[in-house]
């Protein structure tokens, strides 16, 4: 039944424009796996550069994975065929590096089964000198690699444009002089950014000083994928301190792409006809984003943006979007009562959030939509009454200045997540989430504001791998073998894992977290005096330049 597999792969070759084959011998493969379905792996960007990085280099041949969509799944598994590759359907089993893109806690699952279906031994510490060496980055790798260390031989800790050069330099310089497996994995672990579980030793974060050096776009252009846009990076990392956000602290420093180069790459996205996707952690803190709007425009391109904040939007931007076919304005306030917001750190008051509405209404946008979460750190139940009276006074002013028109509340249980601030903090209880959530439906109820919520059960399986040691591995393994995520919590049971011991108490200030072999640049010192200003609703100001306030910029 290969052959399904092999015309299933080839049809989706035929829709694509950009990707590589290499010919002929003297390149070393390296399977890039995303562990989920090829239309959403295909919209993460990391992909499209770490692609196109590997398959630059003389020695390197990169080929593509994805986790196959449930029908041709249950084919390959009942035709116990191993998984092959998209560019020249070569089983993963024969790939002498296999690197993992993991940016979300569910796709854990995902990791594993694509292992068990490539043919892959799943447990690093059983792998022998013939097998693969199993390679992980991305967020989720470079904040809390532990749930994953009993199946993944190295992490990245930090950003692929600076620490796979030098990685794939040493597993070169390792083969060259016949090390064995576990010689070449002490090596690695001696690479700047690279975490070897079995030769574990402090790491430090790697990123790329100059984002321009690195231009990073749509490299494989397809109409297969979630957003179907040409996606182009504006910046990364974010200054602005928001005390819940992960990527806040473990992309610093922030940076900016120069216009010029940015303007380059929508100049040479053209010729594809497709909506330009800007990509960053706050589109509209470009600091040139109005001149990079009239440049897409100029190109008569449609635009989209992954993210904005209300208080730093403009007209132009909100007019460029509108023109697109923009028809929801999405704005990100995180919590309704100023307390919150102080708590966090977030920056946004009411008047910015009815001023984007403002935008808008005044762009023609009739539809907007709302994130909140619920559950933060010294949140009360009054704080999530501020909620509701947000949303109805946000509500009534849209009937007042347009007639009409859909408000949509998404709300989530807030997560924890190291190498924030509020690592130390308890994570809201189940009872506590579900009274939260009662209240806002009662409190909207009647008020035409649609209300979408994330299941308190999924939240606890996320945040529980988000927090979690080498243990939940073995948790990991046996959800695995038997049926996976939906067997999490059942496991965490039978296994006697307290799942309050990872979620809901208070960590004291010098406990030893599971993340602790990761160096982000910053000192928990540093990160636990934010936890006392988000206590007593103390600012952070932004990062500016010369500022040597966490340490990663000294």
């Amino acid at each position: 039944m290969t052959w399904r597999q092999e015309t299933q792969l080839k049809s989706i070759l035929q829709n694509e424009r950009g990707y590589v084959i290499h010919s002929g011998g003297g390149r070393s493969k390296f399977a890039l796996v995303y562990p989920n379905l090829y239309k959403i792996g295909m919209s993460n960007l990391g992909i499209h550069i770490i692609y196109e990085l590997l398959n630059n280099r003389a020695d390197t041949s990169c080929e593509r994975f994805f986790l196959p969509e449930p029908k041709s799944l249950g084919q390959i598994e009942r035709a116990k065929t191993p998984l092959l590759s998209l560019e020249t359907q070569t089983p993963l089993f024969k790939f002498p590096l296999i690197g993992f893109a993991v940016s979300f806690e569910p796709d854990y699952f995902n990791l594993l089964k694509i292992l068990e279906l490539g043919r892959i031994k799943l447990l690093s510490k059983e792998r022998k000198d013939l097998d693969p060496i199993v390679i992980a980055g991305g967020p989720c790798a470079t904040f809390n690699p532990e749930p994953l260390s009993l199946f993944v031989d190295a992490f990245v800790i930090g950003e692929g444009e600076a620490i796979l050069p030098p990685l794939l330099d040493t597993i070169c310089a390792a083969k060259a002089e016949g090390l064995s497996r576990t010689q070449t994995l002490q090596k690695l672990s001696t690479v700047a950014g690279v975490y070897v579980p079995s030769v574990p030793r402090q790491t430090k974060r790697q990123w790329l000083k100059n984002l321009d050096s690195h231009p990073a776009h749509t490299v494989i252009v397809t109409d297969d994928t979630e957003l179907n846009m040409y996606l182009i990076e504006t910046a990364r990392g974010c200054g602005r301190h928001c005390r819940f956000c992960m990527a806040g602290y473990c992309f610093r420093r922030p940076r900016n792409r120069s216009l010029e180069v940015l303007k380059l790459e929508v100049e040479s996205a053209k010729h594809f006809g497709k909506k330009i996707g800007l990509m960053g952690a706050a589109i509209s803190d470009y600091p040139w984003i109005n001149e990079l709007c009239q440049a897409i425009r100029n190109e008569g391109l449609p635009m989209s943006v992954a993210s904005f904040r209300a208080d730093s939007v403009t007209a132009e931007l909100v007019e460029a979007l509108v023109s697109s076919g923009l028809k929801t304005l999405t704005i990100a306030p995180e919590a309704g009562s100023a307390r919150m917001r102080a708590v966090i750190n977030k920056g946004i008051e009411e008047e910015h959030v009815f001023r984007a509405v403002e935008l808008g209404l005044a762009a023609g946008v009739r539809n907007f939509r709302l994130y909140f979460m619920i559950g933060l750190p010294f949140e009360t139940l009054e704080d999530v009454e501020a909620i509701v009276t947000l949303s109805n006074r946000l509500k009534e002013y849209m009937q007042n200045h347009s007639g009409s028109g859909r408000l949509t509340l998404s709300v989530n249980p807030f997560i924890p997540k190291p190498f924030t601030p509020f690592q130390w903090a308890p994570m809201a209880d189940k009872r506590y989430i579900e009274e939260a959530l009662k209240m806002l439906r009662v409190g909207l109820k009647g008020k035409n504001i649609e209300l979408i919520t994330e299941s308190p059960r999924e939240s606890i399986v996320q945040a529980v791998l988000a927090r979690g040691d080498s243990r939940i591995g073995e948790v990991l393994l046996k959800a695995h073998q038997n049926g996976g995520i939906k067997t999490f919590r059942q496991v965490l049971k039978e296994l006697e894992i307290d799942v309050g011991y990872y979620l809901y108490r208070q960590r004291d200030k010098d406990e030893a977290l599971p993340w602790d072999l990761l160096d982000q640049g910053f000192t928990k010192e540093y990160l636990y005096s934010e936890y006392e200003r988000a206590q007593n609703l103390q600012k952070t100001l932004p990062c500016f330049d010369s500022c040597k306030r966490c340490g990663v910029c000294s």
